[in-house]
């Protein structure tokens, strides 16, 4: 069975509905990829750090009743799991503000190995850190010289965006080492101020990349490689919280991938992009009609294979 590695920050999400908190959800982009692959039995293995503190005790239960392996997972003594406000607006997409009080160092030493056929899902901010950048570069460079297929998601925010000069050169990277990326509209406008398909693949490409996945919402998906093209469409729905679409996207993409027997997936076919797309929409969809972020148990029994 092909291993899933899913690497970034940990928070604890207070979701909030007309200026009213209505939930609180571990969260942070890779950890909501990694509990939706483990409601599908992945077992995935989870790589981030938190506090040793009431919020992370919570988020490591959370973790562990939903099937992922937290073994290289590290707790810190001296500072707190981080905290998210996330406000919903009149069409349930979230804005976030983040309070944080990490350690002036922290650790990620017990790193594992991946290997050939493996699947490494990693970024958000985390994979841009000043704190675990080296650990991180280093176990990403051993990956890809494994044989593991890796999948980067820049998911870089508005808020960021002040010091995007300073970590666009670590965003390039993980672009270059990566044989996947799945990236917002957003995101692309946000680090290279491009506002279609087209011009997100140039940049890609350009950094080294040859394979994108581009979603735009609720206007649909696209994915760009040597070989093809192709668009699909999404569902109309009226969303309950938007918080997690684009991990539990993540989360179909790469469920599917793994479900593909070849060590290495790519390229694939026009007809497998598709059901995989539709996988993923479907995964997306899901979290949209909740609160949670991530798919539900009953979804997860009844999602169908690749």
């Amino acid at each position: 069975m092909k291993r899933i590695f899913c690497i970034g920050e940990t928070v604890l999400d207070i979701i909030f509905r007309d200026n009213q908190p209505v939930a609180a959800r571990p969260g942070g982009s890779m950890l909501n990829t990694a509990v939706s692959l483990g409601r599908k039995g992945t077992n995935p293995v989870f790589i981030s750090d938190f506090g040793r503190d009431a919020a992370g005790d919570l988020i490591m239960g959370f973790l562990a009743g939903n099937g992922v392996d937290t073994r290289y997972t590290e707790r810190f003594d001296q500072g707190q799991t981080a905290i998210a406000l996330a406000f919903l607006d009149e069409k349930r997409n979230a804005s976030y503000a983040f309070y944080r009080n990490f350690p002036e160092v922290r650790n990620l030493a017990n790193m594992p190995e991946a290997c050939d056929g493996d699947i490494v899902l990693f970024g958000s901010f985390y994979a841009i850190s000043h704190e675990v950048r080296k650990p991180l570069w280093d176990f990403l460079q051993e990956a890809r010289s494994n044989g593991a297929f890796l999948v980067y998601d820049p998911n870089f925010r508005k808020p960021y965006l002040h010091i995007l000069p300073e970590f666009r050169p670590w965003i390039l990277e993980n672009i270059q080492i990566a044989q996947l990326t799945r990236g917002s509209a957003a995101d692309f406008m946000h680090i290279f101020e491009v506002g279609d398909s087209a011009g997100a693949y140039k940049e890609i490409t350009s950094h080294g990349g040859d394979t994108l996945v581009y979603t735009k919402s609720g206007e649909g998906v696209e994915v760009l490689t040597p070989e093809l093209q192709l668009k699909m469409a999404v569902p109309d729905i009226c969303p309950v919280s938007t918080i997690g679409a684009g991990d539990a996207f993540n989360a179909g993409l790469i469920w599917s991938l793994s479900e593909i027997p070849e060590a290495h997936p790519l390229p694939l076919s026009r007809e497998q992009w598709i059901e995989i797309m539709r996988l993923a929409v479907d995964f997306s969809t899901d979290v949209c009609l909740s609160l949670d972020n991530y798919i539900s148990y009953e979804f997860a029994q009844k999602v169908s294979h690749v």
